[in-house]
C-alpha cells in the first residue's frame, strides 16, 4: 500500500463499504463517529502510516460514501461489516483497533466478537452501551433522546442537516472553529445524500439493542482481555474520565485518562496528542 491516502470500495454481503488506506506494516483499523466519516482521520492516518503501520479507515454502514441499507445499525451488525472487510476481503487475521464516538461501541463489539483478532483496542471519548453507566449523561447530551424520537428528527431536519451538524461541531468541541468550514462541507455532503440522515438517526435508535447485545456477550465471555487505551477530552462536551471509567467496567486491562485542552472531536482537535498516545500504546503490544 502507498503511504498516500487511497480511496477504495468493496461489496460485502449486505453493504458496499467505502474505506481509506495508507501505509504498509502492521494493520490499524480506525472507526469514525457521528456526524463524521472516515474523513475525521485525515490528520491521524499519515502519521500512523509514517510510523510503519498499514492504516484502514472505513466509512460505516449508511455513512460517508458507504451504501445505506434500511436496517442493521445495531453495533453488532455494523461490527460484522468491518470483520467481513478486514478478515474476509483483506485477509487480515490480527490488527489494532481504534474507535471514536459511535465508532467506539462498534470497535468494542468487534473486539468482543473476535478477541483473538484484536490485539489492542483504543476507545476515544465515548461510553460503551450496557456498561452499567448512562451514555446520555442524564440528558446532558440532549441529541441522544431527540434522535431516538420517532419521526420528529426527520421532519425537522430534512433539508437542514447542515444546521444540526454545525451545531454539534460548534458546541461539543473546545472551540467553535475546531472543525474548519471545508471539512464541515465534506460531512454536509455525505449526510445530505439520500438516506444519510436516516442512517445517522438509526445509530442512536439501535441503542437499546446495543445494550442487550453487549450485556449478553459480557455475561457469556466476561470482560475484554486485550489491552485497551481509553481517552476522553477534558473540556466542553469531552467525556473526560467517563470514557476510562466506562471501559474499565467492560475490560480488564485498561490504561488511559485525559486528552488535555480538547472537547469531543479528538482526532480533529488534538491529532498530535492522539497519535502520540496511540503510538506509545501500540509499542507495548506484541504485534505477531
Amino acid at each position: 500500500m502507498s503511504s498516500a491516502i487511497q480511496s477504495n470500495h468493496v461489496e460485502l454481503s449486505e453493504v458496499t463499504l467505502h474505506y481509506l488506506t495508507a501505509g504498509e506494516g502492521y494493520p490499524v483499523v480506525l472507526v469514525h463517529g457521528i456526524p463524521q466519516s472516515s474523513h475525521e482521520w485525515r490528520h491521524i492516518m499519515p502519521s500512523l502510516a509514517a510510523a510503519g503501520f498499514m492504516v484502514i479507515a472505513p466509512d460505516l454502514r449508511g455513512l460517508g460514501d458507504s451504501s445505506r441499507p434500511v436496517e442493521g445499525y445495531d453495533k453488532k451488525t455494523v461490527a460484522s461489516d468491518l470483520w467481513e472487510l478486514i478478515n474476509g476481503k483483506l485477509g487480515i487475521s490480527k490488527f489494532l483497533l481504534v474507535g471514536h464516538d459511535w465508532g467506539g461501541p462498534v470497535a468494542f463489539s468487534l473486539a468482543a466478537q473476535h478477541p483473538e483478532a484484536v490485539v489492542g483496542l483504543s476507545i476515544l471519548d465515548v461510553a460503551i452501551p450496557g456498561d452499567g453507566g448512562e451514555m446520555s449523561q442524564g440528558g446532558r447530551r440532549w441529541h441522544h433522546p431527540f434522535f431516538r424520537t420517532p419521526d420528529l428528527p426527520e421532519a425537522l431536519c430534512a433539508g437542514r442537516e447542515h444546521l444540526i451538524i454545525d451545531w454539534l461541531f460548534e458546541n461539543y468541541g473546545k472551540r467553535q472553529d475546531v472543525v474548519p468550514a471545508a471539512d464541515r462541507a465534506e460531512y454536509h455532503r455525505t449526510y445530505a445524500r439520500l438516506g444519510g440522515f436516516r442512517a445517522l438517526i438509526s445509530y442512536y435508535r439501535a441503542f437499546p439493542q446495543d445494550v442487550i447485545d453487549n450485556q449478553k456477550i459480557l455475561a457469556e465471555n466476561g470482560k475484554l482481555k486485550m489491552p485497551v487505551l481509553a481517552l476522553g477530552g477534558d473540556s466542553a462536551f469531552g467525556r473526560g474520565m467517563e470514557t476510562y471509567d466506562s471501559v474499565a467496567r467492560v475490560a480488564e486491562n485498561v490504561r488511559g485518562g485525559i486528552i488535555p485542552d480538547c472537547g469531543h472531536w479528538v482526532a480533529e482537535e488534538a491529532p498530535e496528542f492522539v497519535v502520540e498516545q496511540l503510538l506509545r500504546f501500540f509499542a507495548d503490544i506484541p504485534q505477531t
